[in-house]
């Protein structure tokens, strides 16, 4: 299977291979859950740097990795049940498995990717607004960004009709924080649109984008450097070129989707293939080719 592209510059679709296929958004979900905490943010429903109750760290924290929780990414038995297409384990379960209660760094004083931390935060919006997911996200993100298509799959059945790459079967529930399903052409007007409209005051979209050093470049990646914002990654890509947004993977494909905010006009890509090689995904995501 060849890459899917879908390229958005000034607001409209400029190219187009396989853009209108419904794929699963993986991580880019995460990007979807901090704009809709930074739509609360915004509207003073809540304050980003405010403990969760009971517990040592915000929701800004979560949003940026930084809270300290473990992550089930390097867990072998949940490999292994999805390698299975067992159904997926109650998120109670889950978090005994990882033993979640377990600060792995005091909240704020050091930076590790963590799913679990999106899960949670997923959780408190969801208590906090008395919604589930799936209407949260399209009240506060995709009903005012003017996309329609993308929905939160939440059953088997949800994935009816979604390209999952090199995989037939999967329980959508395995992603903890939720799995959003949609267009590569939603994906990439989505991401322009928070990024390249007043959706967000520029107080909080500096917040959001300004990004967290992680470390070097991953190997095998297009990165020169990387950081993590609030619910997307940053840094720089080839020619120190700067890039906006978020990578995802799950079992069969790959996703990315990026803005470069530089360009003239700037531009975004969403890109996606079946397989588990990120680098490659992402280097057509970060590439300028109208």
């Amino acid at each position: 299977m060849k890459t899917q592209v879908a390229i958005v510059e000034s607001g409209r679709i400029v190219r187009h291979v396989g853009a209108e296929t419904v794929v699963p958004w993986w991580s880019f979900t995460k990007t979807l859950i901090a704009a809709a905490a930074l739509a609360l943010a915004r509207d003073r429903a809540l304050r980003l740097d405010d403990r969760l109750p009971g517990r040592p760290y915000s929701l800004r924290l979560l949003l940026q990795h930084r809270a300290g929780l473990a992550d089930y990414g390097d867990l072998r038995t949940y490999h292994d049940a999805v390698s299975r297409d067992e159904t997926a384990w109650p998120w109670q379960t889950l978090m005994q498995a990882v033993d979640a209660g377990r600060l792995r760094f005091e909240p704020g004083r050091g930076w590790g990717y963590s799913n679990i931390g999106y899960l949670i935060a997923r959780r408190h919006l969801e208590a906090l607004c008395g919604e589930n997911l799936n209407a949260l996200l399209r009240r506060l993100v995709f009903d005012p960004l003017e996309i329609a298509g993308p929905r939160l799959a939440v059953t088997r059945g949800d994935l009816d009709g979604v390209t999952l790459g090199s995989i037939n079967s999967y329980d959508p529930q395995w992603v903890y924080h939720g799995l959003v399903v949609g267009t590569l052409h939603d994906a990439a007007l989505l991401l322009h649109r928070l990024l390249t409209t007043d959706f967000l005051p520029a107080d909080l979209l500096a917040e959001m984008t300004g990004g967290w050093p992680v470390g070097g470049a991953p190997e095998g990646r297009p990165w020169r450097t990387t950081a993590y914002g609030l619910g997307v990654m940053t840094g720089t890509g080839p020619g120190n070129a700067r890039v906006i947004g978020h990578t995802g993977g799950g079992p069969g494909s790959v996703i990315a989707v990026y803005h470069r905010p530089d360009a003239t006009p700037s531009v975004t890509t969403a890109a996606f293939s079946c397989g588990e090689n990120a680098g490659r995904v992402e280097a057509e995501a970060f590439a300028l080719r109208p």
